[in-house]
């Protein structure tokens, strides 16, 4: 199991701040995570997501991620 975190508008969107997952790969999980967080399309596509503290673009595999964090662009001055 690897734990999903969603941050700012990533977790309004996903209607969770957290959530634990099991896909195998980072595409696998972006596309389970759309299907049943809809609202997420609208952010996904702008965020960083770090796979145990490492931004990671791409299909990366999960098989020993421990945690993922969903990070949306922030805005601040």
């Amino acid at each position: 199991m690897t734990l999903v975190r969603y941050f700012a508008a990533a977790a309004e969107a996903a209607g969770t701040e957290s959530e634990e997952r099991t896909e195998a790969t980072l595409d696998e999980l972006r596309t389970a995570v759309l299907d049943e967080h809809p609202k997420l399309w609208f952010v996904l596509p702008d965020c960083a997501v770090l796979v145990d503290g490492v931004r990671t673009d791409g299909d990366a595999s999960l098989a020993d991620a421990r945690l993922i964090d969903v990070l949306p662009p922030f805005a601040g001055g």
